[in-house]
C-alpha cells in the first residue's frame, strides 16, 4: 500500500469553508479526509465537497437498533464515501444489518464502503472501562469487539494503536485496521488517553493511520502530512 493511501486527516473543523481549505493544502499529499464532527454542521454537503479531494471516511460511529443503523449507513452509502464506521457494542445484527445496508445503499455501479467497528475509544482506560460495566482490560474489550465485527462480515475494526497488534494476531492478516489515537513524536496526547506514533501503529500492524491536530493545528500541515507520510513509507508492518 502506498503510504500517502494509508494516512487519513481528520477534519474536525468548526466549518465546511475551514476543512475545504485544509484539503486543499492537503492536495496530492493526502489520499484519504475523515468527516465525523464537520457532518453535524455540514450534512452531506461535507462529503460531496471533500470527495473531490479524496476518499471519505465517515466516522459517525452508528449504535442503534439494528433498522436504524441500517438507514445509516444505507444514505452513508449513497453519498459515495468509501468507509464508514458503526460501534461494535451494537451486537451482531447490528453489525450484520449494517454490513447489508452498504450493498444496498451502493447499488449496482458503486462500489459500497468498507463498514468497520469500532471497539474501544482512545480516550477509555480500564478505569473508564469499569465505570461503565467492561470488564477486563481495554485490549482485551477491544479483542473482543473486533473478532464480533469480523464475525458479523465487516470489512475491519477501529482500534487503538496500543491494542492493534493483539488485534492484528486474533483477527488475521485481512482484517482492515483503523487506528486514531496517532500523535507524533514530541505532540501532546491532549484528550486521548492510548496513543502511539505513527511508526509503533504501523509496525504492530496497523493499516490506515487517523491523525487530525497534529496535522490540522500544525504551523504547516502540509509538511507536518508528509513528515507523518515519511515515518510510515519507512516502517515495515506487521501483518502475521
Amino acid at each position: 500500500m502506498d503510504p500517502h493511501d494509508r494516512l487519513i486527516v481528520a477534519l474536525d473543523t468548526p466549518s465546511l469553508a475551514d476543512a475545504e481549505g485544509l484539503a486543499a493544502r492537503l492536495d496530492g499529499v493526502v489520499g484519504w479526509f475523515k468527516v465525523g464532527a464537520l457532518f453535524a454542521e455540514a450534512g452531506p454537503a461535507a462529503v460531496a465537497a471533500l470527495a473531490r479531494r479524496g476518499r471519505i471516511f465517515l466516522d459517525m460511529k452508528y449504535h442503534d437498533i439494528p433498522s436504524t443503523v441500517a438507514g445509516e449507513v444505507e444514505a452513508a452509502a449513497r453519498q459515495g464515501v468509501s468507509l464508514c464506521t458503526v460501534h461494535a457494542l451494537g451486537g451482531l445484527a447490528m453489525l450484520r444489518a449494517a454490513r447489508d445496508a452498504a450493498e444496498r445503499g451502493a447499488g449496482p455501479r458503486r462500489v459500497p464502503p468498507q463498514v468497520i467497528g469500532v471497539t474501544v475509544l482512545t480516550s477509555l482506560d480500564a478505569a473508564a472501562l469499569q465505570e461503565v460495566g467492561i470488564a477486563g482490560t481495554p485490549q482485551e474489550a477491544a479483542v473482543r469487539l473486533a473478532r464480533l465485527a469480523q464475525d458479523a462480515g465487516l470489512a475491519g475494526a477501529v482500534t487503538s494503536p496500543l491494542d492493534v497488534a493483539a488485534v492484528r494476531a486474533a483477527c488475521g492478516p485481512g482484517f482492515l485496521l483503523v487506528c486514531p489515537g496517532i500523535r507524533p513524536e514530541c505532540t501532546a496526547s491532549q484528550d486521548q488517553r492510548r496513543v502511539h506514533t505513527p511508526r509503533s501503529a504501523v509496525a504492530s500492524g496497523a493499516d490506515l493511520l487517523v491523525v487530525g491536530r497534529p496535522i490540522t493545528q500544525a504551523p504547516n500541515p502540509r509538511a507536518a502530512a508528509e513528515k507523518i507520510i515519511r515515518e510510515i513509507g519507512e516502517t515495515q508492518p506487521n501483518k502475521a
